[in-house]
């Protein structure tokens, strides 16, 4: 696929077919990602997979109580208010599989490593004609010692980029984008 299309194709998808992803299609994806450039050639990237649905559910219930608990009043949008607080609300949505992608540590630049990594596995994921979305309601829950047990994640291991993958329901729509400020300095 064009690098052009991949970019300005890629959507965050929201709904989901309920067919599930191969083994061999996501390590194609974590091979991409593991391809993302990193700082002084760490990679300090892990990930962790998850495809058991009552395992997501599960993570979906205690990543809301968690986010309802440690958000400061008017930290999020009333509409994301309402999102958490609906007890049918899967922060996942319904999505086959979820990657967690972690730094394997501490690190001064561990987390825009994986970052980059995560772009590059959702450009992929869309190449495969996969929908990808970062879910930010479950980043910090899974930081937590509640959510690494959740999903085994090894102690050092800092937890950065919860993004589901899945067969779209439906193409996803074109987001307008902003005009970008750009300031030149010479």
């Amino acid at each position: 696929m064009n690098l052009d299309k991949a970019i300005n194709g890629r959507r965050a998808v929201r709904e989901y077919t309920r067919d599930s992803v191969s083994e061999q299609t996501i390590r194609g994806l974590i091979d991409a990602a593991i391809q993302a450039p990193s700082a002084v050639n760490q990679q300090p990237w892990g990930f962790t997979i998850v495809r058991n649905q009552s395992l997501l559910d599960r993570i979906s219930h205690e990543a809301k109580v968690y986010m309802l608990a440690t958000t400061p009043a008017n930290g999020l949008s009333e509409q994301m208010m309402l999102h958490l607080r609906n007890p049918e609300f899967q922060i996942f949505y319904h999505a086959p599989a979820l990657i967690i992608i972690s730094a394997d540590g501490p690190g001064p630049w561990a987390v825009e490593d994986c970052a980059l990594a995560a772009q590059n596995l959702m450009l992929a994921a869309f190449a495969a004609n996969l929908g990808s979305c970062w879910i930010g309601f479950a980043q910090k829950f899974l930081g937590t010692e509640a959510g690494k047990s959740l999903i085994r994640c090894p102690s050092p291991w800092i937890p950065v980029a919860p993004i589901i993958i899945g067969h779209p329901a439906a193409p996803a729509a074109p987001v307008p984008r902003k005009e970008p400020i750009i300031k030149w300095v010479d």
